[in-house]
């Protein structure tokens, strides 16, 4: 990679995370820090405001605009194949929202790259195992709610019991055998539990808060002898 692309390639990625260390950066093109540090020093002189936070990384200032994005042959490969693997999940909100996301992103490819995509969709095709599964259209919601710290009430069926009411605290998502579960904490058990959304009756996100718990995902799995996926 040339340095011109790397700048391009730094100043994307300042824009699409909220904080980026000198090291990962450094990996992330195979230089060293150094050439990092004079990278960005480079992009400063061109104007544009990257904030560096002490002990912590780099940033940019909010509202900084750059020009539209361009995307490549396999770039668009990847969004049109990820694409038929979300309309092959079982949750009708992932599939809703990735559609709209993906029409906007869509909007910006140039016209032979569009015609590609629409080539290229009509030569993939992902088949499922037959398995019927229970659909579930609370994903987004719960993601929101992670994000937000926001608690969430359940109206939950577990396999061969009667529905409970649960209060979580959400934490986590996870995907498993074509599943989604989300991980939270369930103050009716005082204990972390994992909850499938396709057997989520109900659910409503409340307006109360939770404290961040600093929820480690990988931790958990870690120190659990055994996690319960098809509760």
């Amino acid at each position: 990679m040339n340095h011109l692309s790397r700048l391009l390639s730094i100043l994307t990625i300042l824009k699409s995370k909220r904080v980026v260390t000198g090291t990962d950066l450094a990996k992330r093109f195979e230089v060293s820090v150094r050439t990092i540090y004079r990278d960005i020093k480079k992009l400063e002189e061109s104007g544009v405001p990257v904030i560096t936070i002490e002990g912590r990384g780099y940033s940019i200032s909010e509202g900084y605009m750059v020009a539209p994005i361009m995307f490549d042959e396999m770039e668009v490969n990847s969004l049109i194949t990820a694409e038929q693997l979300i309309s092959r999940t079982n949750d009708e909100s992932l599939i809703q929202h990735f559609g709209q996301t993906l029409d906007k992103i869509k909007s910006v490819f140039k016209s032979s790259l569009q015609s590609q995509g629409e080539f290229l969709s009509k030569k993939m095709l992902v088949l499922n195992d037959g398995t019927e599964n229970e659909r579930s259209s609370s994903l987004s919601s719960i993601q929101m709610a992670i994000i937000n710290f926001r608690v969430v009430d359940l109206k939950y069926q577990a396999l061969g019991k009667e529905i409970t009411s649960r209060i979580i605290e959400p934490l986590a998502i996870l995907s498993y055998d074509k599943r989604w579960i989300v991980i939270g904490w369930c103050r009716l058990r005082q204990d972390h539990r994992s909850f499938r959304l396709d057997r989520i009756k109900h659910f409503r996100v409340l307006d109360e808060q939770f404290e961040d718990r600093n929820f480690d995902l990988g931790k958990y799995f870690r120190e659990c002898e055994e996690v319960e996926f098809n509760p």
